[in-house]
């Protein structure tokens, strides 16, 4: 005798007719990455538009290149390039009005000047001089985030907290591809989409997490095609077009602040360079892969467009590439000044009101930078406290 068999025993009726909460159709992304530049929709972009996003890549590429030079001349600690990444970095920045907030991850420092955040406070971070390098509410752009994926959770806390608020204010939040691996993408995610938090979460997917190639993080046809499983629209768009990428951000802002909730854009692009100064690319790549990418690069793409729509000359390109150079020069020289450190920063802006944990650690280092102070004194004299 079975379970099912015996006298008493539980039979489930047969359930009633089975019906999704939502159609996923239109939650689907596109099965091609969006494109403007070489298609008829290039001819309806603002021409005013075009200009700004090339002049912001050619100052992000030369920002990058900048900044990559000031790490090896040790002035940085670590700097993790987005050559190749520029139009993701600038189109991010460039849709978000005043109200809105950027919170950005470890490599997105071109999106965060992009913001109008001051180059060096931006590099500040990575420098290791101070905690986050610069003020989050003078922008609206929160720190810059090593740890992966964590600033997406509070992306959606503060995006739901504006709804609540009554605020009209809109979230941007970037990560990678690796990032999509982590529990704090699918836990932002599923809040932001019950909640219908107006926050747009931006995947700049450029194929690998460290050395980790996309096809070992997921099985899934894109990484736009997870936000079916929350319940949000996904967005799959060629993140080397800045016109495209502009494009489907900016229909995604507006979508969450018209009360529409959440979006999950792709952006398919390529890391052309290593994934910092600490890492040896060539131990996970071909060259071969990384020059065919070359090929798709955002500068080269725009520039072409603009060419061929007459709004861009020799005599623009000069311009452009001389303000960026002007950029570089004024980065090179502010890097080059040695900061003033006071150990005791340490303990600043850590807590609104410092724990007894925080305070007692402080008075145990002010004692030993104190007495440290008192044997280099000792030390530097003779008898008689003169000097040797």
């Amino acid at each position: 005798m079975t379970v099912m068999e015996q006298r008493g025993a539980y039979r489930p009726t047969p359930p009633p007719a089975w019906q999704p909460r939502t159609d996923p159709a239109p939650l689907l992304p596109d099965a091609e990455p969006y494109r403007v530049l070489g298609t008829g929709r290039a001819d309806a972009v603002d021409p005013e538009l075009l200009r700004w996003l090339y002049a912001e890549l050619v100052k992000g590429r030369r920002y990058n290149a900048q900044a990559t030079a000031l790490t090896k001349q040790g002035r940085l600690a670590v700097y993790p390039s987005s050559t190749g990444q520029e139009a993701c970095e600038v189109a991010a920045a460039l849709v978000l009005e005043e109200q809105d907030w950027l919170f950005p991850s470890y490599r997105d420092t071109l999106a965060v000047v992009a913001r109008g955040v001051d180059p060096v406070e931006t590099l500040t971070l990575l420098r290791g001089d101070w905690h986050t390098g610069y003020d989050p509410y003078e922008h609206r752009v929160a720190p810059l985030s090593t740890p992966l994926a964590t600033q997406l959770p509070h992306a959606v806390g503060l995006a739901h907290a504006a709804r609540l608020k009554g605020d009209d204010v809109v979230a941007l939040a970037m990560v990678g591809d690796g990032g999509t691996s982590e529990g704090d993408f699918h836990e932002a995610l599923n809040f932001a989409a019950v909640w219908r938090a107006p926050v747009v979460f931006f995947v700049q997917n450029n194929g690998f997490a460290i050395s980790v190639p996309l096809a070992k993080q997921t099985a899934a046809p894109s990484l736009a095609h997870k936000a079916v499983g929350y319940g949000m629209p996904g967005r799959l768009v060629d993140g080397n077009d800045a016109a495209a990428v502009h494009e489907v951000l900016a229909d995604a802002v507006r979508h969450a602040r018209a009360g529409g909730g959440p979006t999950l854009v792709e952006a398919i692009t390529y890391r052309v360079e290593a994934h910092t100064n600490a890492d040896d690319a060539t131990r996970y790549r071909g060259d071969a892969e990384v020059e065919t990418w070359k090929g798709h690069d955002p500068v080269v793409l725009l520039e072409q467009e603009m060419t061929r729509l007459g709004l861009l000359d020799d005599d623009r390109i000069a311009a452009v590439r001389q303000d960026a150079e002007t950029m570089a020069a004024d980065l090179r020289a502010r890097m080059n000044q040695d900061p003033a450190l006071d150990p005791m920063d340490l303990f600043a802006h850590v807590y609104a009101e410092p724990t007894s944990q925080l305070l007692e650690q402080r008075e145990q280092l002010r004692a030993e930078l104190a007495a440290e102070a008192e044997d280099e004194a000792g030390a530097g004299s003779g008898p008689g406290g003169t000097q040797r």
